[in-house]
């Protein structure tokens, strides 16, 4: 079956032709994974040892597509380690075993796709090349890969070539997606935690970070209550297509991927199986886990912090309100905002509300459609915006284990800490906590 139209309209309209895959094999496939890497050489091969612990079942169906990237300014050892990489997939695409772990590779059947986006005059563009832009490079030329003909879902799935995936990873993902008739989605995270007490420390403090924000934005009702981390994102290709592909942001990229999904389709939580991204200290992106961890031993931040669960209360009353059946004039939006809370209606004025919600209303008489751009005007974005706008005015940000004995009395979660704090193991049970939340 050829390629749909929507598919074709796409690809003339954002896919850069610059980049190529290179395979062995010249096949069609129902599930395709992205892997963007940068001076990644050894964790690409942690990688594909932990995919080569799953169950082969699927990966004839399967193409994991490593995009090598760097931008022409990159520090030359950077270059010369991704060149290397390029070399070590090069021969296992032409079935040329050099070590063991090739060796397994080739024989397992792996189908893997390379994008050389590092070699001369292949670099990635200096203003906009980033993980952002890596990602989309792969995601899509997998458009070209996929099998349109197969009554199975097409799937676009991302991972990071520094983390790791469970020994059902592969099985359980496209089983549940097709089983479950998902769309997108995410799959259920663990930093990977080092042997050193501070390291670990840090990451434990930022995954709590994390995942005590989902809780927040859970408890508030909001419809962009869920993690956003990019080794665990994934859609249908139609969904892809839809919101215009992948973005080219050099880090959050995955938090505005997810955040366009779910202003579409439902965004889904696969529970039964686990990714593992790195918990390292890292250079790659301006912000995120490797900038967190950097952060704590910079001691520039108190990393015990989070936001203040008095901020979920407000964000909990907007949300029920604003997002019912029942449409409002602006003017009643803000009346009732201020009997929230009068910082809630300050925002609100600042961030225009009035104009924005007349023209949605000037445009439509149909609820549906205005319901429908409820979800694009107070977006996941702009529910962040509303957290930092309270934690900067009004309710700054508190001790970890106080916020979250908050959220976890108001939502009628049991926890006891039995260890104390000055134990890396108190941080720890709380984290445990929140890890067995499911939701």
């Amino acid at each position: 079956m050829d390629k749909p139209k929507s598919v074709i309209t796409y690809q003339k309209k954002f896919t850069n032709n610059k980049w190529k895959v290179f395979s062995s094999v010249q096949k069609l496939y129902e599930n395709i994974f992205v892997i963007p890497a940068i001076a990644e050489y050894d964790n690409l091969k942690k990688l594909f040892t932990s995919i080569l612990g799953n169950n082969q079942k699927y990966f004839d169906s399967t193409l994991f597509v490593i995009v090598i990237n760097n931008l022409k300014s990159t520090d030359e050892l950077v270059k010369e380690e991704n060149q290397k990489t390029i070399s070590y997939f090069n021969s296992i695409i032409n079935k040329t075993s050099i070590d063991d772990l090739s060796e397994k590779i080739i024989s397992s059947n792996i189908n893997i796709g390379l994008i050389d986006a590092s070699s001369e005059n292949l670099e990635m563009p200096e203003n906009d090349g980033g993980v952002g832009f890596a990602r989309k490079i792969g995601m899509d030329l997998a458009l070209n890969y996929f099998d349109y003909s197969s009554s199975k879902k097409k799937m676009i799935y991302c991972l990071d070539s520094d983390c790791l995936v469970s020994n059902n990873y592969l099985e359980t993902l496209i089983e549940e997606v097709n089983q479950k008739n998902i769309y997108a989605g995410y799959v259920e995270y663990e930093h990977q935690l080092p042997e050193d007490d501070e390291e670990k420390k840090a990451i434990i403090l930022y995954e709590i970070f994390l995942r005590y924000y989902v809780l927040g934005l859970k408890y508030a009702t909001s419809p962009f209550a869920f993690d956003t981390i990019g080794s665990t994102m994934f859609c249908d290709y139609e969904h892809y297509i839809k919101i215009g592909g992948m973005n080219k942001k050099k880090a959050a990229e995955d938090f505005y991927f997810l955040e366009k999904l779910a202003k579409i389709i439902q965004i889904e939580k696969i529970n039964k199986t686990k990714i593992f991204p790195s918990s390292r200290k890292s250079w790659r992106v301006p912000f995120g886990t490797g900038q967190r961890v950097n952060r704590y031993f910079q001691k520039t931040h108190n990393e015990n912090l989070v936001y203040n669960p008095l901020s979920f209360e407000i964000l909990k009353k907007w949300n029920e309100l604003f997002f019912n059946n029942e449409i409002l004039s602006a003017d009643d939006y803000l009346f009732h905002a201020e009997k929230i809370d009068i910082h809630l209606k300050k925002f609100l004025i600042e961030q225009y509300f009035e104009s924005a919600w007349n023209k949605i209303l000037n445009e439509t008489n149909k609820k549906e459609q205005i319901q429908k751009q409820k979800k694009f005007w107070f977006d996941g974005f702009r529910t962040l915006k509303l957290i930092h706008y309270l934690r900067d005015l009004f309710y700054p940000m508190i001790e970890y284990e106080e916020a979250i004995n908050y959220l976890f009395e108001k939502m009628e979660i049991q926890f006891q800490n039995k260890y104390e704090k000055v134990n890396w193991m108190h941080s720890y049970l709380y984290l445990q906590k929140l890890r067995e939340i499911n939701f």
